[in-house]
């Protein structure tokens, strides 16, 4: 009877791992079943495929907290220093993924206004980009315009707020600093993996519709030049994001212990 508690206490801390594994895992196969659906658009189902991972992968982090044990202390104490969410999120990733997730909807926006609002050979408006090839209209894509850029908005509108939420959730919740930490950096790197895979996808679009006819012009080649560093970025973000969720421990960052974080 006296080993009931660290058990269960036992139990419950591998099912928080598996929780944030399971998602991953989860989103993996989806997405490979989404990619290899049938489709007269090769790049819808990769589009739903990257946005399915990054929902399972903010679900599985969710789940694990929601499973996480909370301290059982006789006596607790607290702090006159307010806890706020930006002392447990990782002070330099957040921001630079803050900034990805900018440049994304900054993106969209741009794909979304430049795509041709006209039907194309499918009867599909907002895929393709309209140029003048030649002296000859040409159509340029895939391009991210509306008809693409709903879904990875609409999981943005959906993955964002749930994020804020349990990141104040634990910022203002009991735990050790240790803790909160790892549950709170677990969290940032799920909305990590939802917004650079879909960088990641945008640019690969763009590049390939910029890339796929000699059209593109000198306006072309500059939108090249800008999108290939935030590719590389994307890259760095996706594996930072993807370590932070399977091991939040395993990353290091010199501000850990620098007393920014208060206890309860």
């Amino acid at each position: 009877m006296l080993d009931t508690v660290p058990l269960q206490s036992q139990l419950l801390d591998h099912a928080e791992h598996y929780a944030r594994w399971s998602g991953l895992a989860i989103g993996i196969v989806i997405a490979q079943q989404l990619v290899t659906m049938e489709s007269g658009d090769i790049t819808m189902p990769l589009v739903f495929a990257v946005t399915a991972f990054g929902l399972c992968a903010v679900g599985g982090v969710l789940l694990g907290d929601a499973l996480t044990l909370r301290p059982q202390e006789a006596v607790r104490t607290a702090s006159l220093a307010p806890r706020l969410v930006r002392h447990q999120v990782p002070p330099r990733m957040a921001p630079l993924l803050l900034l990805q997730a900018a440049t994304l909807v900054t993106l969209l926006v741009i794909g979304a206004v430049t795509a041709s609002s006209g039907p194309d050979r499918i009867g599909r408006a907002g895929r393709v980009l309209t140029v003048t090839c030649e002296g000859m209209p040409a159509s340029l894509g895939p391009w991210p315009g509306l008809y693409y850029s709903g879904p990875m908005i609409a999981a943005l509108a959906v993955g964002t707020p749930v994020c804020v939420w349990a990141l104040r959730r634990i910022a203002h919740g009991p735990g050790d600093d240790q803790q909160r930490r790892d549950r709170a950096w677990a969290i940032t790197g799920a909305w990590g993996l939802l917004v650079s895979s879909q960088v990641l996808l945008v640019v690969l679009m763009i590049f390939v519709a910029l890339t796929e006819k000699a059209c593109a012009g000198p306006l072309g080649v500059a939108t090249i030049a800008v999108i290939c560093p935030l590719g590389m970025l994307g890259l760095f973000t996706f594996y930072w994001s993807l370590v932070t969720v399977v091991a939040p421990r395993a990353v290091e960052d010199n501000t850990a212990d620098d007393g920014t974080f208060e206890d309860e």
